[in-house]
Formats: structure tokens, C-alpha cells, sequence
């Protein structure tokens, strides 16, 4: 440790903003997956102009820079790759700036959550386009741009990039780069990012790696004043994945997703939180009947209803007015009878909407296992053919994962009207890391005891994982949350590579700022 540095922190950001002890190091060194190196230094600054000077002092030491938001990243997004590291919490950069009722805009500190934004917007019947993620409560705005967030409005409003206006930008050498408007002499508002070449783009799915984000002007919509859910089931995610497309292309929905029957088979819902949900699809609904109804069919159906062995397609519909919800809800079944769907009782979505933000289970596995997710990204028309290429790859090791107690569930979605997003998530049972502990309630930790360590299932996960990403790669698949696991640079043809090599060299000399995502060569030194 750098006591000259952690004295310098302490002068600049406060004393209880700089993080020591040992134990809390050891903690940084995970995230829900993967394993690193233990930081020098956990900052966890409350003043977000203080932080610029911090930064320049890190840099001026020498140490690494780990932005880190949420923590909840499964791919080495943020974990140090040396222990000459300062990973910079920014949870407590939490502010709410400014909501501009009349612009539809929002001006955010990216240490904010998705939750807030949601809950502090309700008042005002608004709220953002693609408004979080299933870990919503936990996972921050500046982590959700980074990584490439998506999910509640996907299906219509694309991801956390489509939203964004503009961005304050803390490089490496403790100067602010604003974007969009931002990026004018003269000072006004963020209400518009394509004036001349988009520089906010270059700083969204960066991973952190071109500078750490302070702060985001992000844009509103009205909250939708009706909603309606539809479920429907079918005998391979093939089927599932054409009836998908199909709604996809018609833009009729907010959320519609594809879930496997191995995962609706183990949803862990407790009788508390079918309660908890129950309770918010009551206060959500139109009126006491239509309350009535909603709750009947949760407490009929649960999941129950989803024939077994079929994958689930789930839809949420939402518009300004009881017409347009209705009209939107009519072509989604005529897709889906179309496609030979099978109608069931829509009890996932409902649930999904009712509480979108409850809790952070989820980063527990099913049973008290652990999970390992990944992602690709391709053109409608390919979809077909990415199912296909991922089974022939996977089919050869199922008698190993079989013996070693690994399994693979396969969600699908729609991501806006032009993209299919298929996520393989591998299973198995293992001990668990410190966010396995600390991220979900308490109580939901009791119900389970820790697994005893599983080492060559876990090994077996890894080489599983690396295969799938070089199968993406050779896809010419995109992802999010790209972190340290996916190939990028390397993905990359030799003009846009040399192009983003000259722009981090010119932003960040020393190559400090959160080395190694996306490839980026540590100290900025790669073969030419």
C-alpha cells in the first residue's frame, strides 16, 4: 500500500472514503464469476468533483484506475488485473441533478440506480425509454452504459445506448470530457447527441476503459397508463425463436423473451414474494375486476400452467390508452397462434412488471448454486443458425456436464425490432463468492447452505464459456457487458482497431484506466 497515496485520497475525498482493510481488498477481487487481483485501494468518493483530483493523483502514483459501479458485472469488468489498483466505487455519486419536466429529460450521477430513476420519476407519471435491468436495484446508470444494460423496454426501445444524450467524462488525467451539447463553448442543455460526429457513442459499452462517467443527461417518456401481459408455450426454442422474430419485427411489445423449460422448472418463488407480486399487480391494475382477475390467475396458475419440457415466450404489451394496449395485445396473439403457440396463463411477465426492482436474488443460482451467463447479439435471419451452431458446439460435452453436474439453460429476446439476443447460462452447484453472500436479502441466504467447492465443474464452466465466446466471435456476433471474457480488439478489422488504439492513447497515455477490457493493451503497449 502507498501510504503517501492513501494520504492524498484522505486529503482530497475524506477520510471514510478511502477503504483499507484488508478484508474489504479481498471482497474487490470478485464479481459474480470471476476472480482478479485485490486492489491497493477501494475509493468510494461522495463529491464528484473531488474525484477528478483523486484520479489525477492515482494517475500521478502510477495505480491503475477500476471504475466500478453496481459490482454486479460477470466478466471481469471491473476486477483489478494487478494489485497496484485503485478500484473506484461510485455508489455514494447517487444524485439525482435535475428533471426537466418540460425537455423530458433527465440529468443523473451515474452511481445512481435504475431503481431510483424509476421511483423518482413515478411521481411525475414518466420515466425512461429502456428503464433497467432484472438488477436494477443494485446495477448504476454508469455500469449500465458502460456494459450495455438492457432488458424492461428493450423489446421496443432498444438498450441503455439509445437513450443517452450526453455524458461528463472523468479521464485519466482528472480533466472532464462532456459530450453531446455538453461538448459546446457555450453552456446550455443536453437535449440532443448528434450535433457533428456522435463523441457520446465512443463512450458508451467503452467498459470504462476510455474514462470513468460522472454524470448522464438521459431522456423520458410518459410512464404508459396500460399494460397487458400474454404467455405462450412451444415445443423447442426454435419455435419459440420464429414466433419471437416475428413479434419483434411487428414492434408490438415492450418485453418479450423466451425462457427455457429447465429455468421455469426451478423458478425459486417463494410464497412471500408470489405475495409481494400479487400485492403490486393489484395496485398496477386498471380497477378492482381487473385486480380481481390478475390476482386469480397468479394464484391459479403460478408457473404450473407452462406444458413440461416447453420453452415459454413471455410478452409485455404497454401503451397511452386502453385502445392501444388492446390493439397492440391482438396482433401479439395472431403472431403467436400463427407461429402454433399455445396459450398460458401470463404469470412471469405479470410478476416481472409488478415489482421490477424487489430484490437481488437473482445473483444466486437456482438451489443455492451459481450461474455463469453469456451473451450474443445478431441479425434477426440469423437466429436459426446461432441456435444451431451453439447446440452442435455444446452437444459433444453433455455426458461430461452430465457427470460434473453442469447444466445450460438458453434465454432468448427481442431487442428492439431488428436484433435477436440469445444468453446461454451455465449451472452447476459450487462455493460461493462474497457477492453470492451480500448482494441478496439476508433471507433468502438462509434458505440455502453453502455448497462444497466444485472445482472441475467449474473448470469445465470456464472452458465451456471460452468456447462459446470464440463461437460468437466467429459469428460475427455482438455483446454487451463485453468486460475481460469477450474478444474485442482482436475482433476488430485494422481501421477501427488503429482508430480506437489512437483515441485511448490520447485519453488515457499511461493506459491506466481500467486496463485490459475490451482488450485494450495494459501501459498501451500491443504488437503492431
Amino acid at each position: 500500500m502507498d501510504a503517501e497515496l492513501v494520504k492524498r485520497l484522505r486529503e482530497i475525498c475524506g477520510a471514510d472514503t478511502v477503504i483499507v482493510e484488508a478484508e474489504k481488498l479481498d471482497d474487490a477481487r470478485y464479481d459474480v464469476h470471476e476472480t482478479g487481483c485485490a486492489p491497493a485501494i477501494i475509493l468510494k468518493p461522495t463529491v464528484a468533483d473531488t474525484l477528478l483530483d483523486a484520479i489525477a493523483e492515482i494517475s500521478r502514483h502510477g495505480y491503475a484506475i477500476a471504475p466500478r459501479g453496481g459490482g454486479l458485472s460477470y466478466t471481469a469488468a471491473y476486477i483489478p488485473q494487478s494489485d497496484r489498483t485503485v478500484l473506484i466505487d461510485t455508489a455514494a455519486l447517487n444524485r439525482i441533478i435535475d428533471i426537466n419536466l418540460n425537455d423530458m429529460t433527465i440529468t443523473v450521477e451515474c452511481g445512481v440506480t435504475w431503481k431510483q430513476i424509476y421511483d423518482a420519476l413515478a411521481q411525475y407519471k414518466l420515466r425512461l425509454p429502456f428503464f433497467g435491468t432484472f438488477s436494477g436495484k443494485g446495477a448504476t446508470v454508469g455500469g449500465g452504459l458502460s456494459h450495455g444494460a438492457l432488458f424492461f423496454g428493450s423489446a421496443r426501445h432498444g438498450s441503455a445506448a439509445e437513450m443517452v444524450l450526453g455524458i461528463d467524462v472523468a479521464c485519466a488525467n482528472g480533466s472532464v470530457l462532456r459530450t453531446g451539447q455538453g461538448a459546446l463553448k457555450v453552456e446550455g442543455k443536453s437535449f440532443l447527441r448528434s450535433f457533428g460526429p456522435d463523441l457520446t457513442g465512443l463512450f458508451v459499452h467503452d467498459g470504462g476503459t476510455l474514462g470513468l462517467k460522472l454524470r448522464a443527461t438521459l431522456r423520458l417518456i410518459r410512464m404508459p397508463e396500460r399494460l397487458d401481459y400474454a404467455s405462450f408455450a412451444y415445443p423447442t426454442l426454435e419455435a419459440a425463436s420464429d414466433a419471437l422474430c416475428e413479434l419483434a419485427r411487428a414492434g408490438v411489445a415492450e418485453e418479450a423473451y423466451v425462457m427455457d423449460p429447465a429455468a421455469t422448472d426451478h423458478l425459486d418463488i417463494d410464497a412471500a414474494e408470489m405475495l409481494r407480486s400479487a400485492s403490486a399487480v393489484a395496485r398496477s391494475a386498471d380497477n378492482p375486476l381487473a385486480a380481481a382477475k390478475s390476482l386469480l390467475a397468479m394464484g391459479k396458475a403460478g408457473v404450473s400452467v407452462i406444458p413440461k419440457g416447453h420453452y415459454s415466450l413471455h410478452v409485455t404489451a404497454a401503451g397511452l390508452s386502453r385502445e392501444a394496449v388492446a390493439a397492440d395485445m391482438k396482433s401479439i396473439i395472431q403472431i403467436q397462434k400463427a407461429a402454433g403457440g399455445k396459450q398460458v396463463t401470463a404469470t412471469i411477465p405479470m410478476a416481472a412488471r409488478a415489482d421490477p426492482f424487489a430484490n437481488l436474488n437473482g445473483v444466486m443460482g437456482q438451489d443455492g448454486g451459481r450461474w455463469a451467463a453469456l451473451n450474443a447479439k445478431v441479425a434477426l435471419s440469423d437466429a436459426q443458425k446461432l441456435l444451431k451452431t451453439f447446440n452442435a458446439m455444446i452437444e459433444p460435452y453433455a455426458d461430461e456436464m452430465s457427470s460434473k453436474g453442469v447444466r445450460v439453460t438458453r434465454l432468448a429476446s427481442a431487442l428492439s425490432n431488428h436484433c435477436y439476443s440469445f444468453e446461454p447460462v451455465f449451472h452447476w452447484k459450487d462455493i460461493w463468492l462474497p457477492l453470492h453472500r451480500n448482494a441478496p436479502d439476508p433471507s433468502h441466504v438462509r434458505k440455502y447452505q453453502e455448497p462444497d467447492a466444485n472445482p472441475e465443474a467449474r473448470e469445465l464452466v470456464n472452458i465451456l464459456r471460452r468456447k462459446t465466446v470464440n463461437l460468437f466471435r466467429d459469428f460475427a456476433a455482438a455483446s454487451n457487458q463485453i468486460g475481460r471474457v469477450y474478444p474485442f480488439l482482436s475482433a476488430l478489422s485494422n481501421e477501427p482497431r488503429e482508430l480506437l488504439l489512437t483515441l485511448k492513447n490520447h485519453l488515457d497515455p499511461k493506459g491506466l484506466m481500467n486496463p485490459g477490457v475490451l482488450e485494450f493493451p495494459v501501459n498501451n503497449q500491443t504488437e503492431t
